[in-house]
């Protein structure tokens, strides 16, 4: 199976339509509310499909039509918990069978060769999220045209290849397409939401290693305007209450210094090892600037039960003590191993106890590796005979990715994704006997400090600059020379020194 580096599906070479034979089924599942005579149409579309039919089955989720949905030649499902789109996708999904899901809106019309153009990828990998080419008409007949955010979203990433950890963001529920197990393995579909369950879903696919291709030759028509184009005001007001949420990528939608959020944008994994060595390090990435951070200490809790004991010389006091500090703290968690991934969180920090974090140390190692979409990014805090101490920042989209292939993960990570070793102390870890105490706002005076710090750092290395440059041409003067300004320059770095 090929391995795609970051979203750059353009390595895949698929089949000619109608070059190939297919072997993997797909259920096309379709929600449903009160749309018989466009429902009925939508059907018709794929009754003509060159895809085998031996091989495709439709599920349409009735969502409480009345009267309920009777088409002949496909499966309905009621859907019995909840209502909306969320539960109705979610009640298609459980009820399907085939391979690949592929969800479809009640007013699409596909091209005869849709279906085929979809699963020929799915057959080249299984971690395909495959995006139709909709185009929006009033009538049949019409070619139609994209909308203007998916226009320009294309023409920017050339065709999402360039779109790095975004790319799910034009995932639709209208006509695209995944593996059944893959989406299995990123938790269906949210059930609760009625709005932007597609956006949400695409995210999630994302962190669970998904490669997401627009493809041209998906035919599709959307018959009338979709509601974000008749309302985009009204449904941006109505999702982004809730997005914020669940989507921690979109920064500008966590804009609030003090919230606290669902999901957060960072995971902190800490080793319980001695109450003042664990509190440090955790205390440490709780007052960071990235305020989205969630802390999981990984310890023997089970072991914490509450017959009678010695207070103070219980052999699990120091174990007793994390856990009374940190039981009432919404963004800590207690685990009995570390986590296989963050997800749904973007990234995963494994921090050694006994480390403390800047409080702009996760915000400069995030940004660092979003620069280039990096998979890994690893801090070296010390090195002895025992070997090195490193920080570890994982990529969750990158980890998962890789876990879907045979070999070394850190090697995959940096087959796909590409890692970085940095310097600890250049990005602010320190022991915690020489750590700055957290005192007062230590988010905005810590990392205040730390960033005039960098400036002083990077001063100094200019006055070396210029310095050295000063006795290279004091070595060797030109005759005559007029005075100017690097003579002025001279003579003042020679009097501040």
């Amino acid at each position: 199976m090929t391995r795609v580096r970051h979203n750059d599906w353009g390595t895949l070479e698929p089949p000619a339509i109608g070059a190939w034979q297919p072997a993997l089924t797909v259920s096309v599942v379709i929600p449903a509310y009160n749309c018989a005579p466009a429902l009925a149409r939508t059907v018709a579309a794929l009754a003509e499909q060159t895809y085998p039919a031996a091989l495709v089955e439709v599920v349409i989720a009735d969502d409480g039509s009345e009267p309920p949905i009777d088409l002949p030649g496909v499966r309905v499902v009621r859907v019995r918990e909840g209502w909306g789109r969320g539960a109705a996708r979610e009640t298609g999904r459980l009820a399907a069978t085939g391979d690949v899901i592929h969800w479809l809106d009640s007013d699409m019309v596909l091209a005869p060769d849709h279906l085929e153009a979809h699963m020929r990828w799915h057959h080249l990998i299984d971690h395909a999220v495959v995006i139709s080419d909709t185009r929006f008409v009033s009538a049949l007949g019409e070619e139609g045209t994209r909308t203007e955010y998916t226009r320009m979203t294309l023409e920017s990433t050339r065709m999402l290849k360039d779109a790095g950890s975004s790319a799910y963001l034009l995932h639709t529920g209208a006509s695209t397409s995944v593996r059944a197990d893959l989406l299995r393995d990123a938790g269906g579909v949210d059930t609760s939401l009625n709005m932007a369950e597609d956006t949400e879903l695409g995210y999630r696919l994302a962190q669970a290693g998904a490669v997401f291709i627009p493809d041209e030759q998906a035919r599709a028509w959307h018959v009338g305007p979709s509601t974000v184009m008749r309302r985009e005001k009204d449904v941006h007001r109505h999702n982004w209450s809730f997005l914020g949420d669940l989507l921690p990528e979109l920064r500008w939608l966590r804009g609030h210094p003090r919230r606290r959020w669902l999901v957060p944008y960072v995971q902190v994994v800490v080793e319980a090892a001695g109450y003042e060595r664990t509190r440090a390090s955790a205390d440490s990435a709780l007052a960071g600037t990235i305020t989205d951070t969630a802390v999981a200490i990984v310890g023997p809790w089970d072991k914490l039960t509450d017959e009678r004991r010695d207070s103070l010389d219980d052999p699990l006091l120091d174990l007793r003590l994390i856990h009374n500090l940190y039981r009432n703290e919404p963004r800590v968690t207690f685990v009995t191993s570390a986590p296989d991934s963050a997800a749904p969180a973007p990234f995963l920090l494994t921090l050694p106890s006994g480390w403390v974090l800047g409080a702009d140390t996760l915000s400069r190692l995030v940004r660092l590796a979003d620069q280039d979409t990096l998979g890994l990014v690893c801090a070296v805090l010390d090195e002895g005979e025992a070997g090195v101490v490193a920080a570890r920042l994982e990529r969750t989209a990158a980890f998962s990715r890789a876990a879907l292939f045979h070999g070394g993960i850190d090697d995959l990570v940096d087959e796909m994704f590409g890692s970085l070793w940095v310097s600890g102390a250049e990005y602010g870890f320190a022991p915690e006997d020489q750590a700055e105490p957290l005192a007062g706002d230590p988010a905005k005076w810590r990392a205040l400090a730390g960033k005039r710090q960098d400036e002083v750092k990077e001063l100094q290395a200019e006055i070396e600059r210029l310095t050295a440059e000063v006795d290279r041409l004091s070595a060797d003067p030109v005759p005559d020379a007029p005075a100017g300004p690097l003579t002025s320059l001279i003579k003042h770095l020679r009097s501040a020194g």
